[in-house]
């Protein structure tokens, strides 16, 4: 949800959740469960400023609270986006970005999940010992994109746009892809994502495989004022798994 902010700002409010069902709880003794089960979850807050700075230049910050769950551990942290993108060419149609993710200080798991109940040497006293989690660090990434519009008339725009990714833990990525716009009502996408070593499955590091599809629709709420409404859906095929939904809501008053 976003909101504007004067002339050339604007504060927006974002909520990220992941749902990864039920796992069954095994143990070294029981590796085939049937003690239950726990649900793994993934959740972040963001709160975001934008502005205008030129007819061209553009900058924005993300500050994100970050919340991560497994059985009875917890771990919660913050961390800090921030993006800038300029604009050229006769109707502004040649874009260039750059972005910095998740830049924060490192977070850690604590919980029951991490203790146990247990004799100490040469003793009948029963104890509950917590085991000390390590920290880590935020999978920080740099992304730099770049865009070309080509305006067919007022209605229809196809995008042609390619990006690169550098992964603090991870190989880069490249990727490409493709938009037709129609209207700013309706717009399709399309892209292939690319890492070495992904089509060897003893070499690939993600569960990504590189096609990927989307769709958005937006229907204007109030004309004078510029507000909309619109639904997002993205799919990204994987191996394992069968790929990736993702659906999305947005409104911009």
């Amino acid at each position: 949800m976003t909101q504007k902010v004067g002339e050339s700002g604007v504060v927006g409010l974002g909520v990220m959740t992941m749902n990864f069902g039920d796992i069954m709880i095994t143990t070294v003794d029981l590796p085939e469960g049937g003690i239950g089960t726990y649900k793994p979850s993934y959740m972040n807050i963001g709160l975001s400023y934008a502005k205008a700075f030129s007819n061209s230049i553009y900058g924005g910050l993300v500050l994100k609270v970050i919340s991560e769950s497994i059985a009875d551990n917890r771990a919660q942290g913050v961390a800090l986006d921030a993006g800038i993108q300029y604009l050229t060419g006769d109707n502004e149609n040649i874009h260039f970005g750059i972005a910095l993710r998740n830049i924060g200080p490192t977070m850690k798991f604590s919980g029951d999940g991490l203790s146990f109940r247990g004799n100490m040497s040469n003793s009948d006293v029963l104890m509950t010992v917590e085991q000390r989690s390590v920290s880590f660090q935020l999978p920080a990434l740099l992304n730099i994109g770049a865009a070309y519009d080509f305006i067919l008339n007022d209605n229809h725009t196809i995008t042609l746009a390619g990006s690169f990714t550098s992964m603090s833990f991870g190989k880069d990525i490249y990727a490409g892809g493709v938009q037709y716009n129609f209207n700013d009502y309706l717009m399709l996408r399309g892209g292939l994502q690319y890492e070495k070593g992904m089509f060897d499955s003893n070499e690939r590091t993600s569960a990504y495989t590189g096609p990927t599809a989307g769709v958005s629709i937006q229907v204007p709420m109030n004309k004078e004022k510029g507000s909309t409404f619109s639904l997002d859906y993205s799919y990204r095929t994987s191996n394992p798994f069968q790929g990736t939904h993702c659906i999305g809501a947005r409104i911009n008053l």
